[in-house]
């Protein structure tokens, strides 16, 4: 194993297919703690809107929660697609992961705004649940307010995806292995762990 081995997972949390990957990543990334430095990269999937989605894009994204849910075992609340007016935006809930990472907390509010959207139909391209969530974490509310509407915060997640982009990623979820100075894009499975394992255990053993 080298000791510049760097595992990246490229993610957004409200990108659907990595919650279907999520059951799997935990336990590939629990099985190489010791062999890996893992880092979170923020991906941005959908820009700031405010415009409410075509019915042609919720009745498309809705399909793909049913495939998912079908492909990799993992549940979706489908009362999201009541209960709000879905927005194609996904950058707020990255930038809440950001200023969840200086706290030390990016994994958790990660997973957290997950649940939130998944599992209790909640939308986490509203700032105000945004605000409730880092605050659930133990996250000042009004510093949270500051940092995510915050320049620095910005620049960060146009740098987050930026790296995303030269790790070669262009969708999410994304594994990628460097060792030293080379890039190797893991072609994840979402259902074989051992599948997954085997692919970057070969690559640090090389």
């Amino acid at each position: 194993m080298s000791a510049s081995a760097t595992l990246y997972y490229i993610y957004d949390p409200m990108c659907s297919w990595c919650w279907g990957f999520r059951p799997v990543w935990s336990q590939v990334k629990a099985a190489l703690k010791d062999k890996v430095d893992v880092v979170y990269v923020a991906g941005g999937l959908a820009p700031d809107s405010d415009e409410p989605m075509e019915p042609e894009v919720c009745d498309y994204l809705q399909k793909t929660w049913h495939r998912i849910s079908e492909q990799c075992g993992v549940e979706f609340n489908f009362e999201f697609w009541t209960q709000n007016t879905p927005v194609r935006s996904t950058w707020p809930s990255c930038r809440a992961t950001l200023v969840a990472r200086e706290y030390g907390r990016e994994v958790a509010l990660y997973e957290r705004i997950q649940r939130f959207y998944y599992q209790e139909a909640g939308n986490p391209s509203d700032y105000a649940s945004l605000y409730d969530l880092g605050e659930e974490l133990g996250i000042p509310r009004e510093t949270f307010i500051e940092r995510i509407h915050s320049e620095d915060i910005e620049r960060q997640l146009q740098e987050e995806m930026t790296l995303a982009e030269s790790l070669g990623v262009r969708g999410y979820p994304g594994v990628v292995l460097t060792i030293g100075d080379q890039i190797h894009f893991i072609r994840h499975s979402y259902t074989d762990v051992d599948a997954n394992l085997q692919q970057i255990e070969a690559l640090l053993a090389a």
